[in-house]
């Protein structure tokens, strides 16, 4: 093990524990019980999306203290700031994720213009059906395209060794494809068929 390391190569924090350090875990916490609620299941805490994904944030604090998550409007605002993926969008005193819903909303995005070429981040296992299919949006409304390769590599991972997709989205363009950009840089499309994506060579 090298020194500086902890087990399984994870940096030691300030304290050579190898943990997050606690406002990092906290913030974490905070962070997936938003995506829980503003993605999938507001209604587990009792609270109602508007048809764009809004919910007032005082609303959304009491309901989380009323069912036993206690959080700061500063802790809210601290998440929607310095989340790397830039998950969450407050205007005023409302906040929504900016995608990635399995409920039903409609963001209001309007049709935008890709670039040549998006990346999709995988893993392995699930290239046969991709490669029998193309790229379907699945429990979500639309399939998600990462600008860069670097961004498409850090989506793959969260599932294990990542493979990264090239999707020829400017041909899908001028073939008719609707695509959308949302607020934090993630282009949305309602599928990829399979004859628009570049594999990589098998080693």
């Amino acid at each position: 093990m090298k020194e500086g390391q902890a087990p399984e190569g994870r940096p030691l924090d300030e304290r050579g524990t190898g943990e997050a350090p606690p406002g990092d875990q906290r913030a974490l916490k905070v962070s997936k019980y938003l995506s829980k609620h503003l993605r999938h299941q507001p209604e587990r805490i009792g609270i109602t999306l508007d048809d764009s994904g809004w919910v007032d944030i005082g609303t959304l604090l009491a309901a989380a203290a009323a069912h036993g998550f206690r959080f700061t409007r500063a802790e809210l605002d601290h998440v929607v700031a310095a989340n790397d993926k830039q998950r969450f969008t407050v205007d005023g005193d409302r906040i929504r994720a900016n995608q990635g819903h399995s409920v039903t909303v409609d963001l209001r995005l309007p049709p935008a213009v890709p670039p040549a070429y998006l990346h999709h981040g995988t893993v392995a296992r699930h290239l046969p059906a991709i490669r029998a299919e193309g790229l379907r949006p699945m429990n979500r409304h639309a399939v998600h395209l990462s600008p860069d390769r670097e961004t498409a590599t850090r989506v793959g991972a969260r599932r294990g060794r990542p493979v990264v997709l090239s999707v020829d989205s400017g041909a899908m363009h001028r073939d008719g494809h609707v695509f959308h950009v949302s607020a934090n840089g993630v282009w949305l499309t309602a599928a990829v068929p399979a004859r628009y994506l570049r594999f990589p060579a098998p080693h």
